[in-house]
Protein backbone atom coordinates (compact mmCIF):
# COMPACT_ATOMS: atom_id res chain seq x y z
CA UNK A 1 0.00 0.00 0.00
CA UNK A 2 1.08 3.31 -1.01
CA UNK A 3 2.29 5.81 2.37
CA UNK A 4 3.72 8.65 1.84
CA UNK A 5 7.85 8.81 4.10
CA UNK A 6 6.88 11.78 6.47
CA UNK A 7 9.69 12.99 8.60
CA UNK A 8 8.69 13.07 12.55
CA UNK A 9 7.79 16.73 12.58
CA UNK A 10 5.85 16.83 9.51
CA UNK A 11 4.11 13.27 11.36
CA UNK A 12 3.37 15.05 14.15
CA UNK A 13 1.18 18.27 12.80
CA UNK A 14 -0.87 16.30 10.89
CA UNK A 15 -1.59 14.44 13.51
CA UNK A 16 -2.36 17.51 15.32
CA UNK A 17 -5.28 18.44 12.23
CA UNK A 18 -5.90 14.97 10.82
CA UNK A 19 -8.94 14.72 13.61
CA UNK A 20 -9.91 18.26 12.37
CA UNK A 21 -14.04 17.81 10.89
CA UNK A 22 -14.34 18.38 7.05
CA UNK A 23 -17.93 19.79 6.37
CA UNK A 24 -20.02 18.61 3.47
CA UNK A 25 -19.02 20.82 0.47
CA UNK A 26 -20.79 24.19 -0.08
CA UNK A 27 -20.04 25.27 -3.37
CA UNK A 28 -21.53 28.57 -3.04
CA UNK A 29 -19.89 29.52 0.05
CA UNK A 30 -16.65 28.59 -2.06
CA UNK A 31 -14.79 31.39 -3.36
CA UNK A 32 -16.06 32.49 -7.00
CA UNK A 33 -12.74 30.87 -8.66
CA UNK A 34 -12.72 27.71 -7.41
CA UNK A 35 -16.47 27.05 -7.57
CA UNK A 36 -17.13 24.30 -9.94
CA UNK A 37 -20.29 25.01 -12.86
CA UNK A 38 -23.77 24.91 -12.13
CA UNK A 39 -25.10 21.34 -12.36
CA UNK A 40 -22.19 19.71 -11.90
CA UNK A 41 -22.51 16.75 -8.89
CA UNK A 42 -20.51 15.56 -6.00
CA UNK A 43 -19.18 11.95 -7.01
CA UNK A 44 -16.79 11.36 -4.01
CA UNK A 45 -15.30 13.51 -0.90
CA UNK A 46 -11.55 12.48 0.04
CA UNK A 47 -9.15 13.83 2.73
CA UNK A 48 -5.29 14.07 1.09
CA UNK A 49 -3.59 13.52 4.20
CA UNK A 50 0.67 13.64 2.81
CA UNK A 51 3.85 16.16 1.87
CA UNK A 52 4.70 18.66 -0.84
CA UNK A 53 8.39 19.11 -1.41
CA UNK A 54 10.09 22.05 -2.02
CA UNK A 55 14.07 22.81 -3.20
CA UNK A 56 15.91 25.93 -3.19
CA UNK A 57 16.24 27.80 -6.77
CA UNK A 58 18.02 30.63 -7.70
CA UNK A 59 15.28 32.70 -9.69
CA UNK A 60 17.10 32.78 -13.63
CA UNK A 61 15.21 36.07 -14.17
CA UNK A 62 16.68 37.36 -11.24
CA UNK A 63 20.44 36.14 -10.78
CA UNK A 64 21.12 36.25 -7.20
CA UNK A 65 17.60 35.72 -5.64
CA UNK A 66 16.60 32.44 -4.40
CA UNK A 67 13.03 31.21 -3.05
CA UNK A 68 11.72 27.89 -2.37
CA UNK A 69 10.61 26.02 -5.64
CA UNK A 70 7.50 23.81 -5.48
CA UNK A 71 8.82 20.12 -6.66
CA UNK A 72 5.97 17.83 -5.88
CA UNK A 73 3.50 16.81 -3.85
CA UNK A 74 2.04 12.98 -2.58
CA UNK A 75 -0.70 12.32 -0.21
CA UNK A 76 -2.72 9.23 0.45
CA UNK A 77 -6.36 10.09 0.09
CA UNK A 78 -8.92 8.59 2.30
CA UNK A 79 -12.65 8.41 2.54
CA UNK A 80 -14.69 10.47 4.99
CA UNK A 81 -14.24 7.38 7.41
CA UNK A 82 -10.91 7.69 7.36
CA UNK A 83 -10.32 4.49 5.31
CA UNK A 84 -7.14 4.92 2.67
CA UNK A 85 -9.29 4.69 -0.96
CA UNK A 86 -6.14 5.94 -3.47
CA UNK A 87 -3.76 8.28 -3.95
CA UNK A 88 -2.50 11.81 -4.50
CA UNK A 89 1.07 12.34 -6.35
CA UNK A 90 2.75 14.74 -9.15
CA UNK A 91 1.06 14.80 -12.44
CA UNK A 92 -1.59 16.09 -11.10
CA UNK A 93 -2.87 13.06 -10.54
CA UNK A 94 -5.85 11.03 -8.40
CA UNK A 95 -5.39 7.41 -8.24
CA UNK A 96 -8.05 5.00 -7.18
CA UNK A 97 -7.28 1.72 -5.16
CA UNK A 98 -8.58 -0.04 -8.31
CA UNK A 99 -6.37 1.20 -10.66
CA UNK A 100 -8.38 3.81 -12.41
CA UNK A 101 -6.74 7.36 -12.50
CA UNK A 102 -7.85 11.24 -13.52
CA UNK A 103 -5.11 13.93 -14.27
CA UNK A 104 -6.27 17.18 -15.25
CA UNK A 105 -5.44 20.82 -15.75
CA UNK A 106 -5.65 23.90 -12.94
CA UNK A 107 -8.30 26.32 -13.74
CA UNK A 108 -8.29 28.76 -10.84
CA UNK A 109 -6.99 29.30 -7.37
CA UNK A 110 -8.13 30.84 -4.46
CA UNK A 111 -6.44 31.75 -1.16
CA UNK A 112 -6.61 29.00 1.32
CA UNK A 113 -5.45 31.07 4.69
CA UNK A 114 -2.45 32.33 6.01
CA UNK A 115 0.00 29.64 6.28
CA UNK A 116 -2.34 27.32 3.81
CA UNK A 117 -1.34 26.51 0.54
CA UNK A 118 -4.57 27.83 -2.39
CA UNK A 119 -7.87 26.37 -2.72
CA UNK A 120 -7.72 24.65 -6.31
CA UNK A 121 -9.91 23.99 -8.82
CA UNK A 122 -9.03 21.47 -11.75
CA UNK A 123 -10.68 20.71 -14.71
CA UNK A 124 -10.12 16.94 -15.39
CA UNK A 125 -9.33 14.96 -18.40
CA UNK A 126 -10.74 11.67 -18.68
CA UNK A 127 -10.10 9.00 -16.49
CA UNK A 128 -7.64 6.03 -17.43
CA UNK A 129 -9.25 2.59 -16.47
CA UNK A 130 -12.56 2.03 -15.18
CA UNK A 131 -13.03 2.89 -11.73
CA UNK A 132 -13.98 5.09 -8.82
CA UNK A 133 -12.20 8.15 -11.33
CA UNK A 134 -14.60 7.30 -14.24
CA UNK A 135 -16.50 10.16 -15.08
CA UNK A 136 -14.94 12.85 -13.00
CA UNK A 137 -15.32 16.36 -14.41
CA UNK A 138 -13.43 18.90 -11.67
CA UNK A 139 -11.42 18.35 -8.70
CA UNK A 140 -11.75 21.13 -6.20
CA UNK A 141 -9.39 20.87 -3.65
CA UNK A 142 -10.28 23.25 -0.33
CA UNK A 143 -10.08 23.23 2.93
CA UNK A 144 -6.60 23.18 2.87
CA UNK A 145 -4.01 23.14 5.95
CA UNK A 146 -0.17 23.77 5.59
CA UNK A 147 1.67 22.80 2.56
CA UNK A 148 3.36 26.14 2.19
CA UNK A 149 7.00 26.81 1.57
CA UNK A 150 9.26 26.10 3.93
CA UNK A 151 10.41 29.28 6.38
CA UNK A 152 13.84 28.43 6.20
CA UNK A 153 16.78 29.90 4.71
CA UNK A 154 16.97 29.97 0.85
CA UNK A 155 20.23 31.54 -0.47
CA UNK A 156 22.77 30.60 -2.03
CA UNK A 157 24.48 28.35 0.15
CA UNK A 158 21.32 26.02 0.57
CA UNK A 159 20.44 26.25 -3.17
CA UNK A 160 19.35 22.77 -4.16
CA UNK A 161 18.36 21.53 -0.64
CA UNK A 162 14.84 20.27 -0.39
CA UNK A 163 12.50 20.33 2.32
CA UNK A 164 9.22 18.18 2.58
CA UNK A 165 6.15 20.52 3.96
CA UNK A 166 3.23 18.59 5.58
CA UNK A 167 -0.52 19.54 4.44
CA UNK A 168 -3.75 18.26 4.13
CA UNK A 169 -6.61 19.01 1.75
CA UNK A 170 -10.19 17.97 1.32
CA UNK A 171 -10.39 16.79 -2.66
CA UNK A 172 -13.96 17.05 -4.26
CA UNK A 173 -14.78 15.04 -7.41
CA UNK A 174 -17.33 16.42 -9.31
CA UNK A 175 -19.01 14.87 -12.40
Amino acid sequence: MFKPMLKPAVAAVLLAVAGAAFAAVDNASLPEPVRVPAGSTVMLETVGVGEITYECRENKDKPGAFAWAFVVPVAVLNDMQNKTIGKYYGGPTWEANDGSKVTGKQVAVAPGGAGNIPLQLVKAEPAMGKGAMTGVSYIQRIETKGGVAPAATCDASTQGAKQQVGYQAKYVFYK
